[in-house]
């Protein structure tokens, strides 16, 4: 429990539908940690057509969730974003930049940005296409909570003048994600929703080796993949898994893939909500190579690293079932030790007690300074 009970206002994407967004889950992990840890949180969701028509969660036990339809009807929760101790806006808001200067020009206590899609807003930053951030907001949250670690943090800092970058990866409620006795079905799988960037490396480490070894079984599980891919025969493709049956899916899957969005590759540091999900459901994990997963998990002793699809099925063919079992069992460990939503709602609790403190602190260094002249 902390020490101080925190009011804490989130922006978000969605918390109310898992539909064909990773942000559901990594939300919804976080806030039930924090809730946990004594915080009052509301959530205040857009009311968008697309995820109200897929909404699987409607009456969270650890948040008050509330909807707005317009930016003018945002405006009649301006009270408890002006009273909060704390409010987060979170990328991919719908009209988030609107969302961001309402928020900074009302909010009294610690404004900040939860960046979920950084090495993507990073990106649309430099070409002007980011519709949910300016690069002149920056500055004026407290603030920036990056899904990246690494060097991004200082370069945020530097080019765009955010006071504080600090990163909070995405995590894992290991009371949802624990490994489930079932037998296979599959052989290999990989759960994602369709990414243009991310689609050829899935066609290099998932669609190949399915073509190469017909005998193997694979599926894909993920919203929105265009109708003009091919897949092998072998490959079953599954539109979407609710959140609560993911790990059943990872549990019959002797192998899962994780395969990184190229922003995500050049830019490092930037695991993906699904390396956990996979590690906890205690299932052994190949993964494409990228700065930084040696920090979250150890070739060869938790993580199988792929980059061609012969080394996919070198894994698959070779790889003998006690060895398989070692490796999902070492990933597990390392995750529960390192990655659950309590690690994180304790990393972000202490994130905005320090800058609250510092906050403080500002009008009395600014007497004090007045005091020497």
């Amino acid at each position: 429990m902390s020490s101080r009970r925190l009011r804490i206002v989130v922006l978000g994407l969605s918390l109310s539908s898992s539909w064909g967004n990773g942000h559901a889950t990594t939300y919804r992990s976080l806030l039930k940690a924090l809730s946990a840890r004594g915080h009052d949180i509301l959530f205040l969701e857009r009311d968008v057509p697309w995820y109200a028509a897929t909404r699987d969660l409607t009456k969270p036990d650890y948040c008050k969730l509330l909807f707005y339809q317009t930016l003018s009807e945002l405006k009649f929760h301006r009270a408890a974003i002006a009273s909060a101790d704390a409010v987060i806006v979170g990328s991919y808001v719908p009209d988030g930049i609107a969302v961001g200067h309402f928020v900074q020009t009302t909010a009294r206590g610690i404004k900040a940005f939860y960046d979920i899609d950084t090495p993507v807003t990073l990106e649309n930053l430099d070409n002007g296409t980011c519709t949910y951030l300016s690069p002149e907001q920056i500055g004026g949250y407290d603030l920036y909570l990056s899904f990246a670690g690494g060097p991004v943090l200082s370069h945020i800092e530097q080019l765009y003048g955010a006071p504080a970058a600090r990163a909070l990866y995405c995590s894992v409620d290991p009371e949802l994600y624990a490994p489930s006795p079932t037998s296979h079905r599959w052989d290999l799988s990989f759960l994602g929703t369709y990414s243009p960037d991310r689609q050829p490396l899935l066609q290099q480490l998932l669609i190949e080796p399915a073509k190469r070894a017909p005998h193997l079984k694979f599926a894909v599980a993920g919203a929105q993949y265009p109708k003009g891919i091919s897949w092998p025969p072998n490959v079953e493709l599954i539109e979407h898994i609710p959140p609560e049956q993911h790990p059943i899916f990872y549990g019959t899957s002797r192998f899962t893939l994780n395969v990184t969005r190229a922003s995500m590759v050049r830019m490092g540091y930037s695991p993906s909500v699904r390396l956990f999900e996979a590690a906890a459901s205690g299932t052994a994990i190949i993964s494409d190579a990228w700065p930084g997963l040696e920090t979250i998990l150890k070739p060869d002793r938790d993580v199988i690293i792929a980059t061609r699809p012969e080394d996919v099925l070198a894994a698959l063919l070779s790889i003998p079932d006690s060895r398989r079992r070692r490796l999902a069992q070492s990933a597990r460990r390392r995750v529960l030790a390192n990655h659950t939503a309590a690690h994180r709602a304790a990393e972000l609790e202490k994130y905005l007690l320090e800058t609250l403190q510092n906050r403080s602190f500002e009008p009395r260094r600014m007497l004090e300074g007045s005091r020497a002249q």
